[in-house]
């Protein structure tokens, strides 16, 4: 696979993430603040990794060059 395919991909998921986890949230906001702030949580989380990924699948192809 191709490392311009694999970073395309990670920012779908990433863009999938983010879209799910503001629906979550405020979906579970009106009935349980704690349970919303958790799925902000660990959809911040999920990010992150994500965005980790894309540096290190980037750094990865760049080295095989």
């Amino acid at each position: 696979m191709n490392g311009k395919k694999v970073i395309r991909v990670l920012f779908v998921v990433i863009a999938v993430v983010v879209i799910a986890t503001v629906i979550a949230y405020y979906s579970y906001m009106p009935e349980k603040e704690w349970l919303a702030f958790f799925i902000a949580c660990c959809g911040g989380v999920l990010v992150v990794n994500l965005i980790l990924s894309i540096i290190f699948v980037n750094k990865n192809f760049r080295k095989k060059r």
